[in-house]
């Protein structure tokens, strides 16, 4: 890493120096010594010319974006530095990779060993660790970076404008990389210049959370403003833009502002409308709009499917592999996260755009087949249906009958719940290819997100209106033919009449869950809305009846009574150490400190409940 380098070229540059004098003095005669009198120090003290020094790299803008592209290259470690959310490369892909983040929530249910922390956070079964896990208490080698950064942009010769774009990026980062923090750990060490070991700032306390967050803010907000609207690479997939910054900002002051209102923890008017602020910038005069070929039983998942994103229209950004430069295996790897569960499939609507509890044109879950008559086309575009195995060539081509459930005889790709997910599914990425030379790419900013951002925010203000509807989430709607959602007409799901909020907020978080499944954001929603209860909901599959279990024959998964409809279901953790989950409000709305962390410095204490 280039920050690195540079800070042991400064002791190399000392070292030198020393010898260099050491040497002219031992070889010189008595005459030289006089010819020594008339030089000057600056002379002795210049840097070598074939090094790169800290007192001579800072001049140009090349040296300015040289430096950046080694943040991205450090950001693409994902479980490190889980903001720019790719695919890890290499093995660590199986984990390391924004598809899997949704098995911390309610939407997936994996039972892979290897996966075993993502089941511990689900189940609230998880220990205080030693030293910093997945995606959480590390990275600060990363703020360093950023921090270096910040120290040197000024001193380069260029305009300030210039100077500013680079600075904008850095602090997009910084921004970004403490707001992860603070959703998971509450207040934060927030650093904002190099340390030293002797920084007095390695032994302080953290942060309070609100001074932490408007310091993000304040990073957020210069980015959004002095970042360029185009780098001029054409999304290929390049540097992250001023519409990327503000879909990040948005991102980040919904969560604060949803935040802060349902745990009473703060301001959250502010919050939530700087979050329709910057969405309502990048959708009303951002160059981006959303993928949509006129194909509605195809259009949603399309996209998620390529191999090359470069140009599209939604996607703001986006992480590239290509053989011999950067792989990953994410997709020969993603049977670990289990499949998606029962809870994701019935929120899925009928095609009269009414909950399966209150539409007349629900047949029901008796069989794989009818779960899917009648609803909305993205379940279709993200669940396998049985006929469409062919057209995926799922999986692999190998043509087996599927859906196939854990433990079933033979080959093939087995789930937990019976609901294999294909929204991302792409064979001739896998087909012929070698160990580790996969190409899927990762989209990590798109403006379907915006589109939810801003119609959430707006309802929490009390400001929405239909007009806000029919640009936000009945675009999204109208993507795959779904009936608008009407402010005069909003559907009352029972299943969500007990979670304290208005009819049209429940229907937006359903939106949202089902627009941006696999993505990455639904463990976080259930922490910002204060819903972690529903963590504790047992994850249950497809319907378990006499026909399922002639067909699922062999499997080695449990069912269980689910107690709502009194119907026996896949259970998939049922025998298990998470059969039963719990969800502690007064400590698992935060993760714990590791106790490495507590040793090194006792002034950053633990969190409530995990003492």
């Amino acid at each position: 890493m280039l920050q690195q380098r540079l800070s042991v070229h400064k002791i190399q540059l000392v070292l030198n120096q020393i010898c260099m004098k050491d040497i002219f003095l031992k070889s010189l005669t008595a005459i030289a010594l006089l010819l020594l009198a008339g030089c000057n120090d600056e002379f002795l003290d210049r840097a070598p010319i074939d090094k790169i020094t800290n007192a001579t790299y800072w001049n140009t803008e090349n040296d300015l974006a040289v430096y950046n592209n080694s943040l991205y290259n450090i950001a693409r470690n994902d479980w490190k530095i889980p903001i720019m959310m790719g695919h890890t490369e290499g093995f660590d892909s199986h984990f390391g990779n924004i598809w899997s983040l949704d098995e911390l929530s309610d939407n997936m249910a994996p039972r892979e060993p290897r996966h075993n922390f993502f089941q511990q956070i689900r189940a609230g079964k998880y220990n205080v660790p030693s030293s910093p896990d997945w995606f959480g208490y590390q990275g600060w080698d990363f703020v360093r970076a950023i921090n270096v950064g910040l120290a040197n942009y000024d001193r380069a010769k260029v305009s300030q404008a210039i100077k500013d774009k680079y600075i904008a990026e850095a602090r997009l980062f910084r921004g970004w990389f403490y707001a992860d923090k603070v959703q998971k750990f509450g207040d934060v060490p927030f650093v904002e210049k190099e340390l030293t070991i002797d920084s007095e700032e390695l032994y302080a306390a953290r942060t309070p959370r609100a001074e932490a967050m408007q310091k993000v803010l304040d990073d957020l907000n210069f980015a959004s403003q002095k970042l360029p609207n185009s780098w001029g690479d054409g999304n290929a997939p390049g540097r992250i833009n001023r519409w990327g910054a503000l879909l990040v900002k948005a991102r980040v002051c919904l969560y604060e502002g949803t935040y802060n209102k349902y745990h009473n923890a703060g301001d959250s008017k502010m919050w939530l409308e700087e979050a329709a602020k910057a969405a309502a910038e990048l959708m009303d005069t951002g160059p981006y709009r959303l993928y949509n070929t006129g194909k509605p039983q195809s259009d949603y998942n399309a996209y998620h499917r390529m191999l090359d994103l470069a140009g599209n229209s939604e996607v703001i950004y986006w992480r590239k592999y290509r053989t011999g430069l950067i792989n990953n295996h994410v997709q020969q790897y993603f049977s670990y996260t289990g499949g998606a569960t029962k809870s994701i499939v019935e929120d899925y609507l009928c095609t009269d755009g009414l909950p399966i509890t209150l539409s007349p044109l629900y047949k029901g879950d008796e069989t794989i087949e009818s779960t899917f008559e009648n609803r909305d086309p993205r379940l279709r575009q993200t669940i396998l249906h049985p006929e469409d195995t062919g057209v995926y060539k799922y999986h692999l081509a190998d043509g087996r009958a599927y859906p196939m459930l854990e433990g079933m005889p033979g080959g093939g790709f087995k789930t937990t719940t019976g609901y294999h997910i294909i929204k991302h599914y792409n064979a001739d990425d896998m087909i012929g290819k070698a160990y580790n030379t996969g190409e899927s790419p990762a989209i990590t900013l798109r403006l379907g997100e915006a589109l939810l951002i801003y119609a959430e925010a707006a309802a929490e203000l009390g400001t929405i209106s239909q007009g806000d509807l029919d640009k936000t989430v009945n675009k999204l709607r109208d993507r795959v033919g779904m009936p608008h959602l009407l402010l005069s007409k909003v559907p009352v799901d029972p299943r969500y009449t007990k979670d304290g909020i208005s009819p049209i907020i429940a229907e937006i978080r359903r939106e949202r869950r089902i627009e941006l499944f696999m993505e990455g954001q639904r463990y976080a929603d259930l922490i910002r809305w204060k819903q972690g209860k529903k963590l504790e909901i047992p994850a249950m599959g497809v319907r378990w009846n006499d026909a399922a279990k002639k067909r699922f024959a062999g499997t080695t998964m449990k069912s269980d009574i689910d107690p709502v409809s009194g119907k026996e279901y896949i259970a998939v953790y049922k025998g298990t150490d998470y059969e039963i989950p719990v969800f502690d409000e007064k400590k698992h709305y935060l993760w714990p400190i590791p106790l490495n962390t507590l040793a090194q410095n006792p002034k950053i204490k633990q969190n409530p409940g995990w003492e």
